[in-house]
């Protein structure tokens, strides 16, 4: 329990768009950098990586046994790592420490490397102002959708070699680059402010219902074509899915969907964060919505405040905010593109609303990929009935190419197998030829280009 109230105690923190300017936060964040726990992962690697396995292995047996049915909990530490890894982190972080990459924006950054780029801006349905960005080309329009925390970004911080963005404007597609609701370039509304709990009283659900329909039509509006090739990570898949089963006109004007680490259903997550947080997932939301927190990791002064005093004073803090990461969606020391770490934490996170992971929560306890359920009474209010209804993947007939990997902690390979067998149109799988591939290498690995666009070509190119 201890674990969990750490955890809370952080997302509290980090959750919060509107604690900017408190003073009693300084005086909360000095004694953690005196704890000696905490000091004593300024130590060498091998101590900081034996800490960290130290830590998690303290969750007791009782918690972990109800928190999954896996005999076998996900091992931060094995053989391939168990190195001292301080000069390779020390040479490779201190060449990307002054990289200005981290700094600039998105259109700044693509703008660098000498690509055309455009800024677009569309409303929804529900008055949402969301903002895309266009990478011009003359062949088909493709249109690439971010996962969870995530944003446009998250397509071109890899650099302009291993960018999924520039790879495939090198390639002669159009390139849109959609933005949820909430994230940093979709903070606006026709009449709310992200002020208002109102605002973000949203899930993916929406983002699929109502964000993706608008982007798509847009692109359509703009660039004369009819029809357009989807590819999406993580919670992009989730909103896709959404998307095609709710509105089924739009399989229609989709002539392929590629899932990169597709997430639909959860019940084999290994991530021990990820199922700690989705075993009290609805009363922490109860909580944080009920004082008025309804932001998670917004792209605000805080977050960056805490970023810098955590990812910023040296190669040990890197490494530190990287094994975070490491425990939510696995470990992967190969791929890890260390040089570059420096810009991916000047990127992400980029914010989302709570309900967003409130709602995936619901999908590891539940076992199905269904609506967001509102108890009882609300889900009588809303949907009828006393429990939400499933999403009928049946629905989907664009064609799906689904990408996945062994050692993905949020995509597991047996919950992408449930996925094939619901979907009506699989023409693609996937599997990553390395076992250590994990939920981030789809987008920053450093063989990206190998492992992933490679493939992605051929199949583009067939659709």
């Amino acid at each position: 329990m201890i674990v969990t109230g750490i955890i809370h105690i952080v997302l509290l923190l980090s959750c919060n768009g509107q604690l900017e300017g408190i003073p009693q936060l300084q005086e909360l964040i000095r004694p953690l950098t005196k704890n000696p726990f905490l000091q004593s992962i300024a130590g060498t690697s091998s101590d900081f990586l034996a800490d960290s396995v130290e830590l998690v292995s303290h969750i007791p047996i009782a918690i972990a046994r109800a928190l999954t049915p896996l005999d076998v909990w996900p091992v931060l530490v094995s053989h391939r790592n168990v190195v001292d890894l301080t000069d390779r982190f020390v040479k490779e972080l201190d060449l990307g420490s002054k990289n200005e990459d981290a700094t600039l924006n998105i259109t700044e950054l693509i703008s660098k490397y000498g690509y055309p780029v455009e800024t677009h801006d569309v409303v929804t349905e529900d008055g949402y102002v969301l903002r895309m960005f266009r990478i011009p080309g003359n062949g088909s329009v493709l249109f690439l959708m971010h996962g969870l925390l995530g944003s446009a970004d998250d397509f071109v911080v890899a650099g302009v070699e291993s960018g999924l963005a520039y790879q495939l404007s090198r390639g002669g597609y159009d390139v849109w680059l959609g933005n949820a609701r909430g994230n940093k370039h979709s903070r606006r509304h026709t009449h709310l402010r992200p002020l208002d709990s109102k605002f973000w009283d949203f899930t993916w659900h929406e983002i699929g219902l109502y964000d993706l329909p608008a982007m798509i039509d847009y692109a359509f509006e703009k660039s004369g074509s009819t029809t357009l090739k989807y590819i999406g990570h993580s919670q992009g898949t989730s909103s896709f899915f959404v998307m095609a089963s709710e509105r089924p006109e739009y399989n229609e004007k989709i002539s392929l969907m590629v899932a990169l680490s597709p997430v639909a259903f959860m019940s084999h997550v290994r991530s021990p964060i990820i199922r700690l947080l989705a075993s009290e997932g609805p009363l922490l939301y109860t909580i944080s919505n009920g004082i008025g927190i309804n932001e998670f990791l917004p792209d605000n002064k805080l977050v960056k405040t805490l970023k810098s005093l955590l990812c910023s004073v040296g190669v040990m803090s890197e490494i530190l905010c990287n094994n975070l990461l490491f425990l939510i969606v696995g470990f992967d020391l190969e791929q890890l593109n260390v040089t570059n770490l420096p810009v991916l934490f000047g990127h992400v996170p980029s914010g989302s609303s709570a309900k967003q992971l409130a709602h995936y929560g619901q999908l590891i306890i539940s076992d199905e990929f269904r609506k967001y359920d509102y108890g009882t009474h609300g889900n009588l209010r809303r949907y009828g009935k006393t429990f939400p209804p499933r999403y009928n993947l049946r629905r989907i007939s664009a064609p799906v190419s689904l990408f996945y990997s062994d050692a993905d902690w949020l995509a597991h390979p047996a919950d992408v197998r449930r996925l094939l067998h619901e979907l009506g149109n699989v023409v693609d799988v996937y599997k990553i030829p390395y076992k250590y591939f994990n939920h981030l290498d789809f987008l920053f690995s450093k063989d990206c280009k190998i492992l992933i666009y490679e493939r992605l070509r051929k199949v583009l190119q067939s659709f």
